[in-house]
């Protein structure tokens, strides 16, 4: 069992990246473990939609890196979502997640900027599971009408071809896991490997 934290030092507070492709179990684990930690979440798909003044279950059927998920669009979000971030810690939050899949070394590197000018714990956490599985629940979020990701098939093999492996990251800023457990199992197991307390 971990031994009790000095209670004569308050834990910095924590800037945690849920990344990796589409359909890869990333935003329900960073949802849960935002809920279960008390740490503000915040989700690329809903926010990029709210920023083009649309539902979060508005579907956008454009192709890869058209519309909403153009180059210029997609770097106004990941924007915005490190400004929401910055807010939150600045007043006193004691973690955010962010949850997107961060698929450029460029868009890893400004969290790192952020957590560094901030003064705050970042670690990036990296989901991953089979294609199988991952087709499987692309079938089963097309025919969710609550979906917010509007991930296809084709999205994921692009995705796939330039996503950016994590290279840049050192050991201790990285976790990597297989959400294929169920997802209770997956956060006792990140409350050992990202300790909150």
């Amino acid at each position: 069992m971990p031994a009790a934290p000095d209670r004569g030092q308050a834990r910095r507070p924590r800037l945690l990246v849920f990344f990796g492709m589409i359909a890869s179990g990333k935003s329900t684990l960073a949802r849960a473990f935002a809920d279960r930690h008390g740490f503000s979440y915040y989700n690329t798909d809903r926010v990029r939609k709210e920023l083009a003044g649309l539902s979060a279950t508005t579907r956008c059927a454009e192709g890869v890196g058209q519309g909403i998920y153009s180059p210029a669009f997609t770097a106004r979000t990941y924007q915005a979502m490190l400004e929401r971030a910055r807010e939150d810690l600045r007043h006193g939050r004691a973690g955010v997640v962010l949850d997107g899949s961060y698929s450029r070394r460029s868009e890893r590197a400004r969290v790192l900027e952020l957590a560094a000018g901030l003064g705050v714990e970042v670690r990036f956490v990296l989901c991953s599971c089979s294609d199988a599985e991952v087709l499987r629940r692309l079938e089963l979020r097309a025919r969710d009408p609550q979906a917010v990701s509007d991930g296809r098939w084709e999205i994921y093999l692009a995705q796939k071809e330039r996503f950016q492996a994590p290279d840049e990251l050192r050991p201790e800023q990285l976790v990597r896991i297989d959400t294929d457990a169920p997802p209770d199992v997956l956060l006792d197991r990140l409350d050992v490997l990202v300790p909150t307390a």
